[in-house]
C-alpha cells in the first residue's frame, strides 16, 4: 500500500501546486468567464478522484493579505538553450487598487549563464501611485553580431561579462488612466571580453565603447504612461502608450554622457467586431538622441524590458543607436471553453547603420504562429508557446506566462 500512497500524494503535490500558483493574478470583471475552462478547472476534474483534497482557494485576492508562491521552471530559449528557473512570487493589493506584484527569478542555463531578477509593480491605495521595478544581476556571456541591419550569423562575436541593472521609477496619477513621474536608471557592466576565433577585440564594428573592461550608464528619466486597458495579461481591447526621456549624466556616475528616448505604443481590436477575436498592434521605438551608449546598452532585439521583441530571431540579434520595431498578432480561441487557443503573429525591425548612424537602410522581418493554454480564467492568463521565423533563416522557440504585448 505504500507505494499506492506515494503515487497519489505524488499526484496530490503537483495538481495542489498548479492550483496555488495559477489563481494568482486578479480582475474585476468575472461575468464573462462562466462557460471557460482553465487549467485549474481541469485538474480539478482529475484531483476530485484522489484522497487528500485541498483547501479551496479565493479566485480575488484580498485586500491587505501577502500571497506567496515558489514555482521550479525548466524551459528552454534559443539564447540560453536549456535552462533551470525557480521562480517565487509575492502578490499583494492595497484597497481600491490593482494587485501589486513582486515577482522574482533564479536561474542556471545550459550556456553557464546565472540570472537573479526581480521585476515589481506596486499600486498604493486607489492606485494614486506606481512604483515599477527592474532590477537584475547576472553573468550573461552571448553572442553579438555588430552593429546594423546587415549583420551576418557566420561572424559571430562572444561576448563575456556581469551585469547590474538597478531600474525604479515612480508614477503618479495625473488623471484616469493617465500617469507621469520619475525614474533611476543604472546599468553597470564590468568583466567584458569580447572575442572572436582569431583574437581580443577592442571594437566591434569600428564602435569601442564599452567593448572591453567595464561601463557605466547612470541616469535619470520622465515617464509618461497612459493605459486603458482592462486586463493587460490578456487585453481584451484599449490602447497602452509609454514615452520615456532618459539623460545618463556623468555627474551620476556614467562613463558618457547620453540620451534617449523610448516609445512604446499598443493597440487592440476585436475582429470581427462581435466577436472575441483580438487584433493587436505594437510598436516599440528606442532611440539615441545624443552621444555614445555602451555597446551593450545600445537597443537590441529582445532587450526590452521583458524580452519579447523580435520573435523569429535570436536576443540582440540586430543592435545599433537606433531601433524600430513594428508587430501585429492575431489572437483566437480554438476550444469552445477557451482553454486552448492560438495566435498568428509578423514583426518588422530595422537598426541604424554604424557610419550614418541616423540613416535605416532596410527592414527585417519574421513571423509565426502559436497555441495558447488558459491558467486562469478570472485572470486570463495564458501560457503561451510561439514559434518564430525569421528572414535570414533563424528559428526561435518562445514561452510566456501572459501575452507577449
Amino acid at each position: 500500500m505504500k507505494p499506492i500512497f506515494r503515487i497519489n500524494y505524488t499526484l496530490k503535490s503537483i495538481l495542489f501546486l498548479l492550483l496555488g500558483i495559477s489563481r494568482f493574478a486578479y480582475t474585476q470583471d468575472s461575468t464573462q468567464v462562466g462557460k471557460q475552462e482553465d487549467i485549474v478547472d481541469i485538474a480539478k476534474k482529475i484531483y476530485t478522484k484522489l484522497p487528500f483534497q485541498p483547501h479551496q482557494k479565493q479566485d480575488q485576492v484580498p485586500e491587505n493579505k501577502l500571497i506567496v508562491s515558489v514555482l521550479p521552471a525548466p524551459s528552454y530559449t534559443v539564447q540560453t538553450r536549456l535552462q533551470f528557473s525557480v521562480v517565487s512570487s509575492l502578490i499583494y493589493r492595497r484597497p481600491k487598487a490593482n494587485v501589486s506584484s513582486f515577482i522574482s527569478n533564479l536561474t542556471y542555463t545550459q550556456n553557464n549563464q546565472m540570472i537573479f531578477d526581480i521585476r515589481s509593480n506596486y499600486w498604493t491605495k486607489n492606485n494614486s501611485l506606481n512604483l515599477v521595478g527592474d532590477w537584475r544581476i547576472m553573468h550573461y556571456p552571448q553572442s553579438t553580431y555588430g552593429l546594423g541591419i546587415h549583420t551576418s550569423t557566420d561572424q559571430v562575436i562572444a561576448m563575456d561579462y556581469d551585469y547590474l541593472r538597478i531600474h525604479q521609477t515612480v508614477l503618479k496619477k495625473i488623471a484616469q488612466y493617465l500617469y507621469g513621474g520619475l525614474g533611476y536608471h543604472l546599468d553597470y557592466h564590468w568583466n567584458i571580453s569580447s572575442y572572436n576565433d582569431v583574437r581580443q577585440l577592442t571594437r566591434i564594428s569600428r564602435y569601442g565603447y564599452g567593448v572591453e573592461g567595464q561601463s557605466i550608464s547612470s541616469g535619470l528619466s520622465l515617464s509618461i504612461l497612459f493605459d486603458n486597458r482592462h486586463n493587460s495579461n490578456n487585453p481584451d481591447a484599449g490602447f497602452f502608450g509609454n514615452i520615456v526621456f532618459r539623460n545618463n549624466a556623468t555627474w551620476l556616475g556614467s562613463d558618457h554622457r547620453f540620451q534617449s528616448l523610448l516609445l512604446d505604443v499598443r493597440k487592440y481590436f476585436n475582429f470581427p467586431r462581435n466577436s472575441e477575436n483580438i487584433l493587436a498592434f505594437w510598436s516599440y521605438n528606442h532611440l539615441t538622441l545624443n552621444g555614445n551608449p555602451p555597446f551593450l546598452d545600445l537597443p537590441s532585439t529582445g532587450w526590452d524590458m521583458y524580452g519579447n521583441t523580435g520573435r523569429g530571431f535570436i536576443q540582440g540579434r540586430f543592435r545599433g543607436k537606433n531601433w524600430l520595431y513594428l508587430e501585429s498578432e492575431y489572437r483566437f480561441n480554438i476550444t469552445k471553453n477557451h482553454f486552448l487557443g492560438g495566435v498568428v503573429f509578423a514583426n518588422v525591425q530595422t537598426v541604424s547603420e554604424p557610419i550614418r548612424t541616423t540613416q535605416f537602410d532596410s527592414v527585417v522581418p519574421a513571423i509565426g504562429t502559436g497555441l495558447r493554454f488558459k491558467m486562469n480564467k478570472l485572470s486570463r492568463v495564458n501560457l503561451a508557446i510561439d514559434f518564430g521565423l525569421g528572414a535570414d533563416g533563424s528559428q526561435t522557440v518562445a514561452f510566456n506566462l501572459g501575452e507577449v504585448f
